[in-house]
């Protein structure tokens, strides 16, 4: 009866990996198919100095190691924080490409100049 029971999940658990692997397989060849110029993430932050580190390197883990090819540029837009919130964006943003920092003013000028881009 025990091994009845194991070698049941043994096998559901082996088709459900099936599955999953022919699902990726789909979504991969649906997403390279994409045609964009790139994609753009703006972050609006205000006071965040406790959290910001590790949400930014969180999201900039998941696109250099994950499946966003398409991605050109993350932007930080500090809202007048009155604590370490931007000194510590700026200081990712040396050690990252992809991350720009900028004041919630010139958002509007950025997103005007990506079709320039």
């Amino acid at each position: 009866m025990t091994e009845f029971i194991l070698n049941t999940i043994f096998w559901t658990l082996a088709i459900y990996g099936l599955l999953e692997i022919i699902k990726n397989i789909i979504y991969i060849g649906t997403y390279t198919k994409f045609k964009s110029n790139g994609i753009y993430i703006i972050i609006a932050v205000k006071n965040q100095e406790e959290k910001i580190e590790g949400f930014l390197r969180s999201i900039i883990f998941k696109i250099l190691y994950g499946r966003e090819e398409y991605l050109k540029n993350i932007i930080v837009a500090d809202l007048q924080s009155t604590d370490n919130t931007k000194e510590i964006a700026k200081r990712l943003a040396k050690e990252y490409d992809v991350l720009k920092v900028i004041n919630w003013k010139d958002c509007k000028e950025v997103i005007d100049n990506v079709n320039e881009n």
